[in-house]
């Protein structure tokens, strides 16, 4: 932590991620973060970041002061912006506005910014103040913080099983495995997704919109659907390609005629063709574009092929199990489709983060053994959204 923060500044640091988390549905690509402007102890604005393309927090903050706010510590979840982007650079809008001190959680791990911000308020004469609630920052924008540093989105892996592991019935259709409260908990981390990404057999099978049902505001932000379909198989009038935003990955032989069909749709579904390993499509492949996408926070939600190649591809940084209390038998469908593991060979194993009712289920949610995590607040229904 650079240059020394008190219980004050702390204090204050905590109101700007509180602010910071009413964005958590609503700012991506961009990151949540949150602001509040202080002088002599007292607070003169608050502000955080609602949507890309609107002002961000610095600068909402800046705006809704009544007062002169020269001289007054600024207190930013996130390094103040130096580029300009959809909106102007936020460290111009500071020190035009007199500020005299920076306290920021965290620096940019946008090579756009990355320091950058900081070293220009520090030109200007402005004391600046890196790391307060850092880990705390870090947690409100996990994917964010993923795609600039590791070079991919966050991903969650989602699946619902019953006592025996199983995911749907032996006879096939379609089968409520959880409860509502289970279903309704599902819709906060779709909400707080950038895509929600499944795989033909699902679309064909359960036919899923795959969208956000939460009314969290005046406006609801849909996450990108994305679909794996290596010979383009799924049927352009499914559910999943309804509201705007849908993507589906291919193969280079998929048939151009698909691709045309899903193209001529209303709203138009994209296609990506992806290089294929074997008969599948490069998973790799498929995340790297994503990124390129400015996928922050990617959602599984699929069957147990699919799930089972995200788990052994070592692409899953959470897993998210409901568990639900009832039997589906023995030949009903696993909850990943994994190959036969050695006994003497290293398994996949786990560590149980958390473990909460919702409802008759259980939510578990788990991180590969070895990993650190990500920790990251309580999926809430952000107010002021």
């Amino acid at each position: 932590m650079s240059a020394a923060v008190d219980a004050g500044d702390l204090a204050h640091m905590r109101r700007a991620l509180a602010l910071a988390e009413r964005g958590l549905y609503t700012t991506d690509p961009n990151p949540r973060v949150g602001c509040v402007l202080v002088r002599a102890g007292e607070t003169l604005a608050e502000g955080w970041h609602r949507r890309a393309g609107e002002a961000h927090a610095e600068v909402a903050a800046l705006r809704a002061a009544r007062a002169d706010v020269r001289g007054a510590t600024a207190y930013v979840t996130l390094e103040p912006c130096s580029h300009t982007g959809r909106t102007p650079p936020c460290v111009e809008a500071l020190i035009g506005a007199g500020i005299g001190r920076v306290v920021c959680a965290s620096a940019d791990p946008n090579p756009l910014v990355a320091g950058q911000g900081i070293e220009r308020l520090r030109r200007a004469g402005i004391s600046v103040a890196v790391g307060a609630l850092e880990q705390e920052a870090r947690a409100l924008n996990p994917g964010f913080f993923s795609r600039f540093e590791r070079g991919r989105p966050l991903i969650r892996l989602k699946l619902a099983m019953s006592l025996d592991g199983r995911t749907a019935p032996a006879a096939g259709g379609r089968l409520w495995i959880s409860g509502e409260p289970a279903r309704a908990d599902v819709q906060h981390f779709r909400a707080r997704s950038s895509a929600v990404l499944t795989g033909a057999g699902t679309v064909r099978t359960d036919d899923p919109r795959l969208d956000v049902r939460l009314a969290y505001g005046p406006w609801v932000r849909q996450p990108m659907r994305a679909v794996l379909d290596a010979l383009l198989s799924s049927p352009p009038e499914a559910r999943v390609f309804a509201i705007d935003k849908a993507v589906v990955f291919a193969s280079a032989q998929a048939a151009p005629a698909a691709a045309a069909a899903l193209a001529a749709h209303r709203p138009p579904v994209a296609v990506e063709r992806v290089p294929s390993v074997g008969r599948r499509l490069d998973l790799a492949a498929v995340v790297g574009r994503l990124t390129e996408l400015q996928v922050n926070e990617l959602l599984v939600e699929c069957g147990p092929t699919l799930a089972a190649a995200f788990l052994e591809h070592g692409l899953v940084d959470e897993w998210i199990v409901y568990l639900a209390p009832l039997l589906l038998g023995a030949d009903a469908a696993p909850l990943t489709a994994m190959a036969g593991l050695a006994l003497a060979g290293p398994r996949p194993e786990f560590d149980i983060m958390s473990v909460e009712r919702l409802g008759r289920d259980l939510r578990i949610m788990l991180v590969p053994r070895g990993a650190a995590g990500v920790p990251q607040p309580a999926p809430t229904v952000p107010a002021g959204a």
